[in-house]
C-alpha cells in the first residue's frame, strides 16, 4: 500500500488513527491503516507489547506481520504507546469475553475501560469506532458513557447528524493465518450511528479495504457479526453431534459426510474435539444473552460444541478401561491448525483435564508450544514440539489438531488412537 491510499480518510479529516489494543485484531489493523499512509498510534495496557512494537517487532505469529510492522515503524507511520493521545479517529479493539459459569453473560468492561481512556482526548469532530464483537447496543452504551464523561462534547443519540462526535461499529471479518490479507479484500459492514456517522467511517476504511464496505446502522452491524458466527457454531454442532452418534453406532462418520456431501445441495462440517478461538465459541452467547427465550437453537448448538471436550475425554476413560496409564499423548493444543492461538481451545481443555486426572502421565505437544502462556505450560511437565517424541511409548494417543507439522506423522500401531478430526482415517 501507498500513501495515495488515504486520499479518502483526509477528505474526511483523518489524518492520526489510534488503535485501542493491539491485540490479535489490534495490532494487524493498526499495521494495515499505517502502511495505507496514516499516522497511526497504538495503544496497548501491556508495557512488554508496547515496546515490541516499538522496537518493530510483533508478540504474535501472523503471516508477514512482522515485516509489516517493521517497515511502518521504521517509516515512522506507526509507534505504540501506554496511554491514548489526540487523534482524529479512536479504533477499539479490545476483548469482549464471556463468563465461564453457568449464565455465560458477555463482559463489556474492557471496552468501557477502552472509552473511559480515550474521553480526556477527544476533541470536536472526532471519529470514534468500535471493531471489538460485541452484543448489540453497546455501541450505544459506548456513547452514552462518554457523554457522561464529556458533557462540553455531543454525540449521535442526542442530537444525531449535527453531533460534535461520530460512532460507528464496524467489525472485523478475518482468520489467524489469513489476517492481513482479509483485512484488505474482505467486505466490511460500516453501522454508524447515524447516515454521517456511517460516511465518515466508510471513509476512512476505503484508504484501505478492496473489498465493499456496505453501510448499515451501529444495531445492525452488531447482529450481523454475532450471527455469522452464530451460523457457524449451529453448523459445526450438527457435524460435532453426527459425529457422536455413528461413534456410539460403529459408523465411520467421515465416511458418512463424504457421502452425504455429495449430495449437491449438503454441505456438512468436518467434526472436532469442540470449538474454540475467541469467535465461535463466544459470540453466540451474546445473542444467547439477548434473546434467551428465543435463541434455542443457538443455545443448543452452543451446549452441543461445548461437551465434546468431555465426549473425548470419556473416550480416554473408555480406551484405559480402568487400568493406569503409563503415558497419554495429546497432539495439538491450538484452537485450530497451524496457528499459535490458544485462546477458547478445546483442545488444549481436554489436555489440561487429562493432566490434571492423570498428573505425570500425559504429554502435550504442539508446534507451537513455545507460544503456550507460561501459566498455562507450567501445569504440564512434559512439554514438546514433537510428535514422534510424544507418541513414543505411550498408551492412548489423542490427535486434537491436524497441525501440518504433523503431516508425516504415522498412526501408532498397538496403542489406543482417538483421532478427533480424522487425521489418520
Amino acid at each position: 500500500m501507498s500513501d495515495t491510499g488515504n486520499n479518502s480518510a483526509a477528505e474526511a479529516g483523518i489524518a492520526q488513527v489510534s488503535v485501542i489494543g493491539l491485540g490479535y485484531i489490534g495490532l494487524p489493523t493498526a499495521a494495515v491503516f499505517a502502511s495505507s499512509g496514516l499516522q497511526v498510534l497504538g495503544v496497548d495496557v501491556s508495557q512488554h507489547v508496547v515496546e515490541t512494537v516499538n522496537a518493530g517487532g510483533v508478540h504474535i505469529e501472523e503471516g508477514d506481520l512482522d515485516t509489516l510492522v517493521e517497515r511502518c515503524v521504521s517509516s515512522g507511520k506507526l509507534r505504540a504507546a501506554m496511554r491514548p493521545e489526540a487523534s482524529d479517529a479512536f479504533i477499539i479493539a479490545v476483548p469482549t469475553p464471556v463468563g465461564h459459569d453457568a449464565a455465560h453473560a458477555p463482559d463489556v468492561s474492557y471496552v468501557e475501560a477502552a472509552g473511559r481512556s480515550i474521553a480526556g482526548v477527544l476533541k470536536k469532530g472526532d471519529l470514534v469506532i468500535l471493531e471489538s464483537t460485541s452484543p448489540v447496543g453497546t455501541t450505544a452504551m459506548l456513547a452514552r458513557l462518554l457523554a457522561e464523561l464529556r458533557t462540553d462534547l455531543s454525540f449521535p443519540h442526542q442530537v444525531g447528524e449535527s453531533a460534535d462526535i461520530n460512532l460507528a461499529y464496524c467489525p472485523e471479518r478475518i482468520i489467524p493465518g489469513q489476517m492481513l490479507r482479509e483485512l484488505v479484500e474482505n467486505d466490511r459492514i460500516i453501522g454508524g450511528m447515524t447516515p454521517a456517522c456511517t460516511r465518515r467511517a466508510s471513509a476512512l476504511y476505503c484508504s484501505f479495504v478492496k473489498g465493499t464496505c456496505h453501510p448499515a446502522d451501529d444495531k445492525t452491524a452488531e447482529m450481523v457479526k454475532l450471527t455469522e458466527n452464530a451460523f457457524r457454531d449451529v453448523n459445526i454442532a450438527f457435524a460435532n453431534e453426527l459425529s457422536m452418534i455413528c461413534d456410539d453406532l460403529g459408523i465411520d462418520v467421515w465416511g458418512v459426510i463424504n457421502f452425504a456431501n455429495r449430495h449437491p445441495r449438503v454441505s456438512i462440517l468436518n467434526p472436532g474435539p469442540g470449538v474454540g478461538g475467541h469467535c465461535i465459541a463466544v459470540d453466540p452467547w451474546f445473542i444467547v444473552d439477548s434473546a434467551p427465550a428465543r435463541a434455542r437453537l443457538i443455545r443448543t448448538s452452543r451446549e452441543v460444541n461445548d461437551s465434546k471436550p468431555h465426549y473425548v475425554i470419556g473416550k480416554v476413560d473408555a480406551a484405559l478401561a480402568g487400568k493406569a496409564p503409563a503415558k497419554i499423548a495429546c497432539l495439538g493444543l491450538s484452537y485450530k491448525p497451524d496457528v499459535d492461538d490458544f485462546r477458547e481451545s478445546p483442545s488444549l481443555d481436554i489436555a489440561r483435564a487429562l493432566n490434571a486426572r492423570f498428573p505425570g502421565r500425559v504429554v502435550w505437544c504442539d508446534p507451537f508450544i513455545e507460544a503456550l502462556p507460561k501459566s498455562i505450560a507450567d501445569e504440564c511437565p512434559k512439554l514438546t514440539g514433537s510428535a514422534a517424541e510424544a507418541i513414543e511409548g505411550a498408551d492412548v494417543v489423542i490427535m486434537l489438531v491436524g497441525h501440518k507439522a504433523f503431516r508425516d506423522v504415522v498412526r501408532p500401531d498397538g496403542v489406543a488412537v482417538i483421532d478427533t478430526v480424522g487425521y489418520w482415517r
